[in-house]
């Protein structure tokens, strides 16, 4: 009996220091972009939000980026001076950087590495003539770089974001395999987009440093060219995407953008984990945005946002049509071809269409000429506002997101959170986050006779307003807030840690 009682008490002290050591992981992010730094898509807002929700369950967090100064501001971000030289071989050269830190959070360290011949220029990646011709270069010193810094913090979990960072897990297994500050360390890519992979001439191969060992076709080598992405998904201990529909289709030869055999052949390491949304940034009840406050309560204010909605693209105003919004960029992989083809039928409906964004030049002009057949029932605004894009969520009644393909999507969450009903293509994260005819409507087939088909669905539903209320409310009631996803991440990262 002995025996047993101190067996018992030993798994419970195993257990109890198990979770002590869940509790205060060391956890770092590698990411060429964050908010509130810089940003080009959602992989900053991802880098930026998910560390502050790990710190808040009580782990260390270190972001390290690229220290842009065309965009960064040392006195904004309150970026304290040089703390010290970072010196790593690119190729035959020895490229020196700055290293530059400031306070993102409690807990939550910001690392910048400062090169002004690599990162002292207008834009991140590329100008409006292409890519910059040296990014492979750029990203290599960054990831070295970047691993130096990371051999000084010890960490558990080294995280890295998409193809500017997947020479990481490249140099984790190759470079810096024997290094003991690294040891312990497992790596997690998180894929945003396959349709952006790093793509580089194979005589670009040399800057890496590693041996041609290395560019074939299970490692680096695509078609003849360096694929930094590729690499990363080879030699990372597991992989990620931003939803669990995106992880499945990226298997497949239509989303796969020829990766999916790499991807396939580590597919029992591939997981998928819904992006959360900022609630302190996308929430109606406090919303310094927009023209009056509601919530699930108390819904008396959507119908002032949506008076707004209509004066601002000067639209009649009136409170029983049902507004469509869509924020997004115009371009065929968000679904305008369909939008197009749609056109002619769905300005036969009482129904107000608002559009913001920018993109393809095809869809500018066949925009603005619809508002000119339809000024009663089509506003368009070719820019990007921040604050109209917060007035549409909470003015219209319902958002259109018809995209071919979506890993994620973010404005249909924002939507559920403003009471603004979805109407969806049912791809990756458009399809695991809605419901059909429960918190929004979703359509399968990429036709615009499918998407007609839920619009209509959706402009019947909204005659019904005890249903369309039990739609609203059960919209109100979702959480996609950052703390949901963190804790998914936490439960990979532990599991990743278990081997």
């Amino acid at each position: 009996m002995p025996a047993k009682s101190d067996s018992s008490a030993l798994l419970a002290l195993l257990a109890l220091l198990a979770l002590l050591a869940d509790q205060h992981m060391n956890i770092i992010q590698i990411v060429s972009e964050a908010v509130p730094f810089c940003k080009t898509g959602g992989m900053a807002d991802v880098a930026g939000a998910l560390p502050l929700a790990l710190a808040e369950k009580g782990h260390k967090l270190s972001v390290i980026l690229p220290y842009y100064t065309s965009k960064i501001s040392p006195k904004k971000h309150k970026i304290k001076d040089a703390e010290e030289k970072i010196r790593v071989t690119v190729g035959n050269k020895e490229i020196e950087g700055e290293l530059f830190t400031c306070k993102m959070a409690h807990n939550v360290t910001a690392y910048l590495i400062k090169n002004e011949q690599f990162f002292g220029r207008s834009e991140l990646y590329q100008t409006a003539e292409g890519d910059y011709p040296d990014n492979a270069e750029r990203f290599i010193f960054f990831s070295r770089a970047a691993l130096s810094v990371a051999s000084q913090l010890q960490p558990d979990i080294i995280h890295l974001h998409d193809w500017q960072a997947s020479m990481a897990a490249v140099y984790m297994k190759s470079i810096y395999k024997t290094h003991k500050a690294l040891a312990k360390a497992k790596v997690l890519l998180t894929i945003h987009n396959l349709g952006y992979q790093g793509l580089f001439p194979h005589t670009a191969m040399p800057l890496t440093g590693l041996p041609w060992d290395f560019f074939t076709f299970d490692k680096l080598e695509f078609y003849g060219k360096m694929n930094f992405l590729k690499g990363g998904i080879a030699f990372a201990d597991v992989i990620n995407t931003v939803s669990k529909k995106y992880a499945e289709e990226i298997l497949t030869p239509g989303f796969g953008c020829g990766l999916e055999g790499a991807l396939s052949y580590r597919k029992n390491v591939l997981y998928g984990i819904i992006n959360g949304i900022d609630y302190t940034e996308w929430n109606p009840a406090a919303d310094p945005l927009i023209p009056a406050k509601f919530d699930p309560k108390s819904q008396g204010g959507k119908a002032d946002c949506k008076r707004v909605v209509q004066e601002a693209y000067k639209l009649p105003i009136r409170a029983d049509v049902p507004i469509i919004g869509l924020i997004s960029r115009l371009t065929s992989q968000k679904g305008f071809d369909l939008i197009e083809a749609a056109m002619p039928e769905l300005m036969k409906e009482d129904v107000q269409l608002v559009i913001l964004g920018t993109g393809e030049k095809k869809y500018h002009e066949m925009l603005l000429q619809v508002v000119k057949d339809y000024p009663k029932k089509m506003g368009v605004r070719i820019a990007f506002d921040n604050t109209l894009a917060h007035q549409i969520e909470a003015g219209s009644d319902m958002f259109l997101m018809p995209s071919r393909y979506e890993p994620c999507g973010l404005n249909q969450l924002i939507s559920l959170k403003y009471g603004t009903i979805p109407i969806v293509r049912a791809t990756g994260g458009l399809d695991d986050t809605i419901k059909n005819r429960e918190n929004g409507f979703k359509f399968t087939d990429y036709t615009h006779q499918a998407m007609l088909a839920s619009i209509h669905e959706a402009l019947e539903a909204y005659k019904n307003k005890p249903a369309w209320n039990k739609l609203i409310q059960t919209a109100f009631a979702d959480d996609f807030s950052w703390k949901a996803s963190a804790g998914e991440y936490l439960e990979l990262y532990n599991k990743m840690r278990r081997g």
